[in-house]
C-alpha cells in the first residue's frame, strides 16, 4: 500500500533531520536537494571546495536510499567513466551500445562535481539527459529513473557555449566557509560526523508520493502572486525567462506538499530565489519582494525558507524546532559546567525571540517555548 502524503512528508522531513545533523550551516543545502527532487528539477551548488558539498549530498541518498551515483569531472574525463563502457561484443556486429550497470543513467539520485569541467561530448550527452530523463548514444536509448542531478562547482561559467547547460539546473544555492562565530560548532560537528551512522529513513517511493501530489496541486490561488513577483523582479532588472517562471511553480507546489497541502498559496513562493541564477541577482531578489515573501511558511524546509525569505513564520518555526531540541538536552543535576553551557543557549534563544517578536503578540508556536524558557531561566 502506497504511503499517504502526510506519511511521505513526515518521513522526508525525518531523512532531512538524520542528513543534517553533524552539519553546520548546510541545512539550506539539505532542504534544497529535497525540495529540487519532488519537483524533479536539479540543483547547482556553487562554492569553494571543502564546504561539505560532497558530503551533505552523499548524506540525503544515503537517508533516502535508491542507486546513487557521483564522479568528480575534470577536462580528460571520458564519456565512459560517467555513462558507462562500449559493449566491445556488440561493437563487433555493428553495434554502438553502451554498458550503464552502475552508471549515471541508472542512477536514482547523482552528483557530479565541478560539473563545467566535462568535455563537450559528456556536457552534450547530460544535457538530453537532465532535460528529458533520457540516455542516448549510439544505439543505446535507456529511460533514466533520475530523480535529481546536483552539480557543483567552484563558480558560474561565464563561457557563453556553458550557458544552455547550466540552464539545466533550475536551482542554484552558494555556500561559504563557516564564519569566524561557528569554529566551535564546525569542529563539534566534525567530531560527531565521524561517530554517526546514518541509516535509510525515507524511501524513494515516500519521495515519489510528494512528486505525483506536487504534479496534481491546484495552482490557482498561486498564479497571481507568482505572476506579481515575476513583475517586480522584470521592473527591478532580474530577468527570469519563461521557462525559468513556469518551473517556479513546480518549485513551490513541491515546497506545499512536503507541508501536507496540495494547494501552494504566497506562502510557497519562497523557492523563486533560489531560481534567480547569480547571487547578486538572489540577494536583489530577496529585497524586491520583501514584501511578497513576508507571509512566507514552511514547517518542513525551515533553513531554505528562512534564507530564502527571512519571514517572521518560518524563523519562528525554526526558533521553536531549535528550542525543543534544547529542552531534550538538558545535563544531569550535578554537573554544574554543562548546565551553565545549557542555560546559555536558552538564554540565547529567549533573546532571539525577544528581538524578533513582540511579546504581547508572539506567533502561537512561540508561545508555550517562551513560557518554558522562563521557567528554566528563572533564578533558582
Amino acid at each position: 500500500m502506497a504511503p499517504t502524503l502526510t506519511e511521505a512528508s513526515l518521513a522526508i522531513r525525518d531523512a532531512l533531520t538524520d542528513a543534517s545533523r553533524g552539519l553546520v550551516e548546510r541545512e539550506q543545502l539539505v532542504d534544497l536537494i529535497a525540495l529540487t527532487a519532488i519537483a524533479q528539477e536539479h540543483l547547482l551548488v556553487i562554492g569553494p571546495p571543502g564546504t561539505a558539498k560532497s558530503e551533505a549530498v552523499r548524506r540525503v541518498a544515503r537517508t533516502f536510499g535508491g542507486r546513487y551515483f557521483e564522479y568528480l569531472l575534470g577536462r580528460f574525463t571520458e564519456p565512459s567513466e560517467v555513462f558507462g563502457p562500449v559493449d566491445l561484443k556488440k561493437l563487433k556486429d555493428g553495434l554502438v551500445e553502451t554498458q550503464t550497470a552502475g552508471m549515471l543513467p541508472e542512477a536514482e539520485i547523482a552528483f557530479l562535481d565541478e560539473v563545467f569541467l566535462g568535455s563537450t561530448a559528456i556536457l552534450n550527452t547530460l544535457l538530453g539527459l537532465l532535460n528529458e530523463r533520457v540516455f542516448r548514444r549510439g544505439h543505446t536509448l535507456v529511460k533514466c529513473p533520475l530523480r535529481v542531478c546536483i552539480g557543483a562547482s567552484n563558480a558560474i561559467p561565464e563561457e557563453p557555449s556553458l550557458a544552455a547547460f547550466a540552464d539545466r539546473f533550475l536551482v542554484r544555492v552558494f555556500v561559504e566557509p563557516i564564519a569566524d562565530a561557528k569554529l566551535e560548532a564546525l569542529l563539534d560537528g566534525g567530531a560527531a560526523l565521524a561517530r554517526l551512522e546514518l541509516t535509510q529513513r525515507a524511501s524513494l517511493e515516500h519521495l515519489d508520493v510528494l512528486s505525483v501530489a506536487a504534479k496534481q496541486a491546484n495552482t490557482a490561488r498561486l498564479r497571481d502572486p507568482l505572476a506579481h513577483a515575476v513583475r517586480l523582479l522584470r521592473k527591478a532588472g532580474v530577468e527570469l525567462s519563461d521557462r525559468r517562471v513556469v518551473k517556479v511553480q513546480r518549485l513551490a507546489c513541491a515546497a506545499a506538499v512536503m507541508g501536507g497541502r496540495t494547494e501552494p498559496t504566497d506562502a510557497d513562493l519562497w523557492p523563486i530565489v533560489y531560481a534567480v541564477p547569480t547571487l547578486d541577482g538572489q540577494r536583489l531578489a530577496q529585497d524586491v519582494l520583501k514584501d511578497v515573501l513576508k507571509h512566507s511558511q514552511s514547517s518542513a524546509l525551515i533553513a531554505a525558507a528562512e534564507a530564502a525569505s527571512n519571514a517572521p513564520g518560518v524563523r519562528a518555526a525554526r526558533i521553536a524546532e531549535t528550542a525543543t531540541g534544547l529542552f531534550t538536552q538538558a545535563p544531569a543535576a550535578d554537573d554544574g559546567s554543562a548546565t551553565e553551557r545549557w542555560l546559555l543557549k536558552l538564554e540565547g534563544v529567549a533573546r532571539e525571540i525577544d528581538a524578533s517578536f513582540d511579546p504581547t503578540a508572539l506567533p502561537a508556536e512561540l508561545v508555550p517555548v517562551r513560557a518554558r524558557l522562563t521557567e528554566l531561566l528563572r533564578p533558582r
